[in-house]
């Protein structure tokens, strides 16, 4: 009987956990972000308009890529067998088949055999007239639109005090999203000696600034609140409001953090190193969070990959647990878990239907890329079809299904 009572005692303890037993935490499914100011933790909560943004993206990066390096070809095109070599700037692991996934985009590229002097034929890949047509417009607009893509640049450089300097080699990877072509270094670095100049460093070669500019340097406004609808009495609120997106509910403590963190003065986002010298922790997250908020609004479609930013953690000052601070700051910023690498939307520019608010000239094109993605789509589902019924054979990678389309998302090189 005593021996019971013991093992009653063990089992109806308030302390669930032994002392020689460790006690490992369960893992979290759902992605937590954590306030350091306010020591608690927020579940975060996704955003399928936004999500879908960037999945959208994810799948467009292979055609992107691929697109770029024809086009860096005299002949504008490029053989099969060298193309296999450049799998890891396309992304693609080696077991990977590169044949199929190129069948995939007929609307997009067209292969072609080039007879040649050691063999029958060699297998080839070029864009199609209507993606060739594409390209061509983009070269135009950009050519256009020189000067102010030069200005991006300079505001680039003149975001990283004090040497006012960017390695080539990490600008490469957020070109694409400034909407730079890939030829920038050629086009744009040497066409403005008066801007900024190319110089050699101990880690590569490098983007230095020339001249700072004051009238560059002034930082986006910032944009009126949305208002509160369904108010019986339109009058300035008597407590402070905190813009978020549809959906976005937050613990108090964090809510009290953001609002307090908004009372605090703006920080220097264009300034020297002797003007961030003394800056308290909060005025530091203030000027990382304006710093992060002026690359994003020089993007096309306000949006990047958190990797992009972190290759300017030491340039732009930002903190080494980067994204841990976007997260902190959804009024700000969204990020997105879609794809191999997380994405980061500026939501002031984004609507509750993730719809751009101010479209930029270049996103035309994209779209007009978009386009050509979906009718490559309509060609192979018509094809399988003809196949069905017996009036075409059809082979190689056109029997693969659209799913396969949907999961495609290939990454950046290097990254």
């Amino acid at each position: 009987m005593a021996l019971d009572l013991a093992l009653a005692s063990l089992i109806l303890s308030p302390n669930p956990n032994p002392p020689n037993v460790p006690s490992f935490p369960l893992p979290l499914k759902t992605p937590i972000i954590t306030c350091s100011a306010t020591k608690n933790k927020q579940m975060v909560r996704r955003d399928p308009s936004l999500d879908n943004q960037a999945s959208k993206q994810n799948r467009l990066r292979f055609v992107q890529k691929l697109k770029t390096l024809i086009l860096s070809k005299p002949r504008r095109f490029i053989p099969l067998s060298l193309l296999h070599r450049c799998r890891s700037y396309l992304s693609l692991p080696s077991p990977r088949p590169l044949l199929p996934i190129i069948h995939r985009y007929p609307s997009l590229f067209d292969l072609f055999h080039l007879p040649n002097h050691f063999s029958d034929s060699t297998l080839c890949v070029r864009l199609t007239p209507a993606a060739a047509a594409l390209a061509a417009r983009e070269s135009i607009l950009r050519d256009r639109l020189s000067d102010s893509l030069a200005s991006k640049l300079q505001k680039l450089l003149m975001l990283s005090p004090p040497h006012h300097r960017l390695l080539l080699s990490k600008l490469v990877h957020l070109a694409p999203d400034l909407g730079l072509p890939p030829d920038f270094r050629s086009r744009l670095c040497n066409s403005h000696p008066d801007r900024f100049r190319t110089v050699d460093t101990s880690y590569g070669r490098a983007l230095e600034l020339v001249s700072f500019d004051p009238s560059l340097a002034v930082p986006i406004p910032v944009k009126q609140p949305r208002r509160l609808s369904g108010l019986i009495v339109d009058r300035p609120l008597k407590f402070k409001h905190l813009s978020l997106r549809r959906g976005v509910n937050l613990k108090r403590k964090h809510r009290e953090f953001l609002i307090r963190f908004g009372d605090f003065p703006e920080a220097p986002v264009y300034s020297t190193e002797e003007g961030l010298e003394g800056l308290s922790a909060e005025m530091e997250e203030k000027r990382a969070c304006g710093v992060v908020r002026e690359v994003l609004g020089m993007t096309v479609e306000r949006r990047t990959l958190v990797d992009h930013l972190t290759h300017f953690r030491k340039e732009f000052r930002l903190p080494n647990r980067l994204r841990g601070m976007l997260v902190r700051h959804p009024d700000m910023f969204y990020v997105s878990i879609k794809g191999q690498r997380d994405s980061v939307f500026l939501v002031e520019d984004y609507d509750d239907n993730g719809v751009l608010l101010v479209r930029d000239e270049l996103l035309e094109l994209k779209e007009g890329l978009v386009e050509l993605v979906r009718e490559g789509k309509r060609m192979r589902r018509e094809r399988r079809q003809r196949a069905a019924a017996g009036d075409l054979g059809f082979g190689g990678g056109g029997s693969e299904s659209d799913s396969e389309d949907e999961n495609e998302e290939d990454g950046f090189v290097g990254e």
